[in-house]
């Protein structure tokens, strides 16, 4: 069955077996992209000793693919829905599995490079086209926030499986394994999507704009740049013209859109509460847990000198946590309003930020990973949620769009975490480290290890074992004190808005 949408509201309708197995099949990409995540931070240093890259060049292998996906998200979205959104989702599995062979395969550093920007590209094909079929296969509301639940289960599975897996491959193979991951998947979708997903367009849209394309590249990729140039160099001249042009470029993409008949987004989505507040709720309660993960996983490895395997063991229960909360959340929501599920659950996540702000350099990992457990316990049903609200709030034939703003607040909440939460941590563990070194330790030894964690290990590894320890013990001090700081700060932030989501999303029972 082929479905075609109008400009008007489908009815809604019960789901059948063929939708069911069809959120089977959308439930490979999601899987894998999670997964795709995590398991190149693992390669990194596998990668590092094969190919050589330069300093300059390891960051554009990790930063390539996050880029990428941002820049495209919202083009990748409305093309889908042009197109048709499973004739996208096939163009990109094609193309994500071969850009995983070209990765894997990679000879140099800037043929890893080009193969992460088509990952990236392909990537952004994937996410809101999974979604805006589940949004168009499931009309039943009830029935909608379910597969949602499911399709939100099935990523933080990913997340969850990603470092186990990286690092099962990485001790038995070479570090190109990883990618080659995404190939079987690939395959199996291309196979069971034509014969499992029906096929869902606008037919009434109008062309493609090209000026409106370039535009919305030209403001998200200096945004994501700005952001993560300023939480990794401070305020710099470069991330921050590159920050100050997005905004503008970003102000112009926004004012084409509201005069053209058929805009690449539709702002007047904007105008829809709902659609508003869980898009600027979700984008904020990201940023908080993003900036806090990135101290985490460098707790594990750095305070606790775990490995990246055994720093992804200790996060499952958090994970399992994760796609436990995200399962049960479609039976919550149908028996309290939005507004309270959300509420009560950023509640509890900020209860989880607040046992964060406990951890110590000494002994902290039990207390680390209970308070991680609790954040994502809360985190899940205002994803899972916010999603369903987000995408609901579209027309059907507007879905792919929607879903690409979804999925684009999701990319900058995470950049945007890492660079304020980022910059605030490193703050403090630099003021924390101001005077904290031995006074045996040589001045400008002093000042490398006040820059950073890392920079310290590397400092105390060139000192007397007399230096080496104390260093260490004052530095891991240092930055589990930024870790509390930036916990506090995630645990007012998530408080405030969970009395935002209480006061803003629907308070009506499903």
């Amino acid at each position: 069955m082929s479905t075609e949408s109008p400009h008007t509201t489908l009815p809604p309708h019960p789901a059948g077996l063929r939708e069911w197995l069809g959120l089977a099949v959308l439930a490979l990409p999601t899987l894998l992209l999670a997964m795709d995540v995590t398991v190149l931070y693992l390669a990194v240093p596998h990668l590092s000793v094969s190919l050589r890259p330069s300093g300059s060049e390891l960051l554009w292998i990790a930063d390539i693919y996050g880029f990428m996906i941002a820049g495209f998200l919202v083009t990748m979205g409305t093309l889908g829905d042009r197109i048709g959104r499973r004739r996208l989702l096939m163009i990109g599995a094609a193309a994500f599995g071969l850009a995983s062979a070209l990765a894997a395969y990679s000879t140099g550093p800037q043929m890893l490079i080009a193969a992460r920007a088509l990952l990236g590209i392909a990537g952004a094909t994937l996410m809101p086209s999974t979604l805006a079929l589940i949004t168009n296969m499931f009309r039943d509301p009830r029935q909608r926030g379910t597969a949602i639940g499911v399709w939100v289960t099935c990523f933080s599975a990913g997340v969850a499986l990603g470092p186990v897996l990286g690092g099962l491959l990485l001790q038995a193979f070479w570090w190109g394994s990883v990618f080659l991951v995404g190939v079987p998947v690939m395959i199996l979708l291309l196979v069971t999507a034509p014969v499992l997903l029906p096929e869902y367009r606008d037919t009434r849209a109008g062309r493609l704009d090209p000026t409106s394309v370039v535009l919305s590249l030209a403001a998200i990729l200096p945004l994501i740049y700005g952001v993560k140039g300023l939480a990794k160099d401070g305020l710099a001249a470069l991330p921050a013209a590159a920050l100050a042009g997005g905004l503008v470029l970003g102000v112009l993409f926004v004012h084409r859109q509201s005069r053209l008949a058929s805009p690449l987004f539709d702002v007047a989505l904007f105008r829809n509460r709902s659609f508003s507040a869980a898009l600027g709720i979700q984008l904020l309660s990201i940023a908080a847990m993003g900036g806090v993960y990135l101290f985490i996983t460098q707790y594990t490895q750095l305070v606790e000198g775990l490995s990246p395997l055994k720093a992804g063991l200790w996060l499952l229960p958090a994970a399992g946590a994760l796609i436990v909360a995200s399962a049960l959340t479609p039976a919550l929501a149908r028996k309290a309003p939005a507004a309270y599920v959300i509420g009560a659950s950023l509640a509890v996540s900020a209860v989880g930020y607040l046992v964060l702000t406990r951890v110590d350099s000494v002994s902290g990992l039990p207390v680390l990973v209970t308070g991680f457990v609790i954040v994502y316990l809360g985190i899940s049903p205002m994803f899972v949620m916010g999603t369903d609200l987000i995408v609901g709030a579209a027309p059907p034939e507007k879905a792919g769009s929607a879903a690409a703003m979804s999925e684009t607040s999701t990319e900058f909440g995470v950049a945007l975490g890492v660079a304020v939460l980022g910059t605030a941590g490193g703050a403090v563990y630099r003021d924390r480290m101001t005077g904290a070194a031995p006074g045996e330790v040589p001045a400008r030894e002093a000042e490398s290890a006040r820059e950073s964690l890392p920079d310290a290990i590397a400092t105390a590894d060139g000192l007397p074992h007399w230096l080496h320890d104390p260093l260490l013990d004052s530095a891991r001090a240092a930055f589990t004190h930024g870790l509390n700081i930036i916990s506090g700060i995630g645990a007012l932030l998530v408080a405030a808005l969970a009395v935002l989501a209480v006061w803003l999303l629907p308070r009506t029972r499903p």
